[in-house]
């Protein structure tokens, strides 16, 4: 064995589709298990026995923005000792892809925002196929067939106000942005940084036309890195309106986050999957079937669920229910990686050139290791 390299690494997988086929990838990359039916402490005695350990990889803003999570987590299962590692989706990724072509794999679970990756990591063997208890009850486009990977949560953006800044002057639609009442008095996530806030952006360019991208350009958005910063903004009272982040639909102060009726927001399933390498297996499995209880489902900070058993709260629908969340035409627009790009590059002709250091901060090669 060559020091620092898998044997599926010196199998070539990795190389290319056909490679991920060869003799060299884990059965359990290849077939399409049944669903998980051992109980929770079940899997948490099978995942003390293993290692006692876990890392994930999970896609965000800030260092803490998991810490809820991870807290649960340990709460529930204090055995195991837990590493989760927080940073943009675009960095882990490539990241995760540097480690397979190295041979130095850290993480056990990813969880990311760059839904684009999972199709081409199942294809190259780099995904175990796993179902978690309630892998039935996820809404079909929420998950692989073959368990390859499978949604744990709803991330959705959109416009939100700051509810004493706006007074009576609510806006009805993102339309209304570009009224000059709110010049100076909007904060976003770079749609250029963003792929969300991109897809979003794209969405009203699409719905409102191009003229309207040029108003809001000449609106003095205060624009930063990071998808949770229009809600800073908001919540300390800086700006009156925001753009391309996330927020609780049924929250009502100090800011409102909208679902609009007819106007476009975007929507996704949040996908997490087990790597078909990683050595902590057993505990990947207990945090998949523990994400997707509906215990666990009933926390969502939205109120949106994967599963669709499960009723939403009062004020909102399943997020599948929705023609206007662009659920099915966010990973198809991940994909088109060309399309990506010119639609990044013309944002950038509007509003400027992303600047600022990363909000997680940078994180190097293999964090969590």
């Amino acid at each position: 064995m060559v020091a620092g390299f898998s044997r599926r690494r010196l199998l070539g997988v990795g190389a290319g589709v056909g490679a991920a086929l060869a003799v060299g990838v884990p059965a359990s990359a290849r077939t399409a298990p049944r669903e998980e039916g051992r109980s929770l402490d079940e899997l948490y005695e099978a995942a003390i026995r293993e290692s006692g350990k876990l890392v994930i990889y999970a896609g965000g803003d800030t260092a803490t923005q998991q810490d809820a999570t991870a807290a649960a987590f340990r709460a529930r299962f204090p055995q195991i000792a837990l590493t989760l590692v927080v940073d943009y989706s675009k960095f882990h990724d490539v990241r995760v892809d540097n480690q397979f072509a190295t041979g130095t794999l850290v993480p056990d679970v990813v969880q990311f925002q760059t839904v684009q990756n999972f199709p081409r990591w199942k294809q190259q063997g780099r995904l175990l196929r796993y179902k978690p208890a309630g892998f039935s009850k996820v809404y079909d486009r929420f998950k692989d067939a073959d368990g390859a990977w499978v949604a744990i949560g709803v991330y959705a953006f959109s416009y939100s106000y700051n509810v004493a800044a706006v007074g009576g002057n609510v806006p009805a639609s993102p339309r209304d942005l570009t009224n000059p009442r709110w010049r100076g008095q909007i904060a976003s996530a770079y749609p250029n940084d963003d792929d969300a806030t991109l897809y979003l952006y794209k969405r009203y360019a699409e719905a409102y036309g191009w003229s309207w991208i040029a108003e809001l350009a000449q609106q003095q958005v205060a624009f930063a890195r990071g998808s949770h910063t229009p809600a800073l903004a908001l919540n300390s009272g800086q700006k009156a309106l925001g753009l391309g982040g996330s927020g609780n639909p049924r929250a009502t102060s100090p800011t409102r986050w909208v679902v609009p009726a007819e106007d476009p927001f975007m929507a996704w399933g949040q996908r997490a999957a087990i790597l078909a390498d990683a050595p902590n297996q057993a505990a990947a499995k207990l945090y998949l079937n523990w994400q997707l209880t509906t215990a666990r489902q009933e926390t969502s900070f939205n109120g949106w669920s994967v599963r669709t058993d499960m009723a939403a709260p009062a004020g909102l629908r399943p997020i599948w229910t929705y023609a206007n969340a662009g659920l099915d035409g966010f990973p198809a627009f991940m994909a088109d990686r060309a399309e990506v790009e010119r639609w990044r590059q013309t944002f950038a002709l509007y509003f400027g050139e992303v600047a600022g250091a990363p909000t997680g901060g940078w994180l190097g090669l293999h964090p969590g290791r």
